[in-house]
């Protein structure tokens, strides 16, 4: 029933299909509470009320709480500008036992991150992205054994990145942790001018994303455990110091975003381990020196690196003054029938085509439907 134009409240007669296994009303402008007859539903499994207009989150929360069976709760944009329900308001001390999946972004919701969020010990996937979120973000997160997908990007969070979700099991196991089980409905997850679907929540791809706050402090060499990692969003904060060459480690990664921060020093030549990235960003620091030569980083637009106004070097168009064309010329690693090929013009292609191959290559694949990363959930 999703994507039309439904008005008022959830109708009454639902409450009457004992066996209802997942509802996705997604996408309308139904309003109103969710009432306590949902506990009725005693199969339900997947909940999709996304899109709406619904108000009084801590009865919503307390309410379904108590559907024993919920595993993937999507609530995306509504409870507009409501504060998240504190500890003190929620009366149900053991529910969402089986919840894999708990999307409440866009909501504008206020407040800190409540403390029985650490006791939903199933979560796969926590979305609580574009809200007003405040304080630091708690460590306790990394108590989730198999949360992969974190995403608390566009909020007002302060302080310091917890070292804790370092340690997150399913983010840095040399071997994936995540539940293949197929979901009762396809999630549908908007990506930039299209919508993707997906029956698995291990599709989504692992994933942390802070991007958007207020966050400080250094990027610590502890993050080359996240061996399993496919995204990393840290931009538009206030992280400082050196590019760790840690990141490097993460060779699975296909988005890493750095802009819009205080970094300095110079670019690390070991990213170029990273042979999967189809999106990278270091725009908008304080970086220096050149852009390392003949890597898929030269694959990337100019807009990758502006803002950086002592980088120098392809694919920017401001040579690097103590590196001139004549210079790396005299640097021929390859000859064949007597003619020199500089090194330079080598590299540069390779780059293009690693590139092209990383950008390219994971697209096409990923049409599948298996490891895309999108922004922001629909349905």
């Amino acid at each position: 029933m999703a994507r039309n134009n439904f008005t008022g409240k959830l109708p009454a007669s639902l409450y009457s299909c004992k066996s209802l296994r997942a509802i996705r009303f997604a996408g309308n402008q139904i309003e109103g509470e969710i009432q306590p007859e949902m506990v009725q539903l005693e199969s339900l499994s997947f909940l999709s009320l996304a899109y709406n207009k619904l108000t009084n989150i801590t009865g919503a929360i307390n309410i379904l709480m108590r559907c024993k069976t919920l595993s993937i709760v999507l609530m995306t944009k509504n409870f507009l500008h409501e504060a998240m329900p504190s500890d003190d308001s929620i009366v149900v001390s053991n529910g969402f036992e089986y919840l894999r999946c708990l999307s409440l972004g866009s909501g504008k919701l206020t407040g800190q991150l409540p403390l029985w969020l650490s006791k939903l010990k199933k979560l796969e996937v926590l979305d609580l992205s574009d809200n007003c979120f405040s304080g630091s973000i708690p460590g306790w997160l990394s108590t989730f054994p198999k949360l992969f997908r974190l995403v608390l990007s566009d909020n007002l969070f302060s302080g310091e990145f917890p070292k804790e979700l370092w340690t997150l099991p399913a983010l840095q196991s040399p071997q994936p942790l995540v539940d293949n089980t197929p979901l009762e409905l396809t999630i549908y997850i908007s990506g930039p001018g299209d919508t993707f679907e997906f029956n698995r929540l291990s599709s989504l791809g692992v994933t942390l994303a802070v991007g958007n706050n207020r966050l400080n402090g250094n990027i610590p060499f502890e993050i080359g455990r996240l061996k399993q990692l496919r995204e990393l969003n840290i931009s538009h904060n206030n992280f400082s110091g050196n590019i760790s060459d840690q990141l490097s480690e993460l060779t699975n990664l296909e988005v890493l975003d750095l802009s819009s921060n205080r970094l300095y020093g110079e670019i690390p030549a070991s990213l170029a381990k990273l042979h999967f990235l189809k999106k990278f960003s270091v725009a908008n620091n304080k970086l220096q020196g050149a852009i390392p030569l003949g890597t898929q980083l030269q694959s990337f637009d100019a807009s990758a690196y502006v803002g950086n106004l002592a980088l120098c070097g392809p694919p920017l168009p401001n040579e690097c003054a103590d590196i001139t064309r004549k210079e790396r010329d005299k640097e021929v690693l390859h000859e064949e029938n007597g003619i020199a090929i500089p090194w330079h013009h080598i590299s540069v292609v390779l780059g293009f085509i690693t590139g092209f191959w990383g950008i390219c290559g994971p697209i096409a694949f990923n049409r599948t439907g298996d490891l895309h990363i999108f922004d922001s959930w629909t349905l």
